[in-house]
């Protein structure tokens, strides 16, 4: 399981001081041979049941094709039970969110859910980087693969695994986050910075 850990980083990293933020960290993945959706259509056309799960993963996105990709990041929503969901806009000016700090209250079990709407092509190993860091020194760093989706009219929502947010004294205070969204042919879909705050309550 890929867990979200907010301010953990493994010891070899830190000691090594090693923090790219680039770094593979899906050991063995290799990307698949890039195809269209109208290739995929055509593949296996015989086979009814793969035909039936094509239609399914790519919906009526079928024949519209032709238009580039485009991936447009709706929204991150931190889910808590006890709380109402904390939702960041990724849809207008991003730099403003490293202006406002969301607080997080220690030990609290969470999960984060991702919005995000794909338009022309399939984008393939759609990842979430992000980089958190405490007075400048790193704290922790994620690459957490959510997959390959297809075009398709409504937005797709991707929800990872419940984590805890860490707890005690050290961990309470302000950190700041360096997120992207990038797939398997380096393009970087979105980039923005937010802050949050670990504390008692929330």
């Amino acid at each position: 399981m890929n867990r979200i850990q907010l301010v953990k980083m493994s010891d070899a990293a830190a000691a090594s001081g090693h923090h790219s933020d680039d770094e593979e960290v899906t050991p063995g993945y290799v990307a698949p041979a890039k195809k269209t959706v109208e290739e995929i259509a055509e593949l296996d056309k015989d086979d009814e049941a793969l035909v039936k799960y094509k239609q399914a993963l790519l919906g009526d996105a079928v024949g519209k094709t032709g238009a580039p990709l485009k991936v447009t990041v709706l929204k991150m929503t931190f889910v808590s039970e006890g709380r109402d969901p904390i939702e960041l806009d990724l849809t207008g000016d991003v730099s403003k969110l490293k202006d406002t700090s969301v607080v997080i209250k220690e030990g609290c079990e969470y999960q984060l859910k991702f919005t995000f709407q794909i338009e022309g092509e399939i984008v393939s190993g759609l990842r979430f980087q992000q980089n958190i860091s405490r007075k400048g020194i790193p704290a922790s760093k994620l690459n957490l693969m959510l997959g390959s989706f297809g075009p398709r009219d409504e937005p797709h929502e991707f929800i990872t695994p419940t984590d805890e947010a860490p707890k005690g004294a050290l961990a309470r205070g302000k950190y700041h986050a360096k997120c992207k969204f990038i797939d398997d042919d380096k393009t970087i879909h979105l980039a923005w910075e937010w802050t949050f705050k670990i504390q008692s309550d929330w």
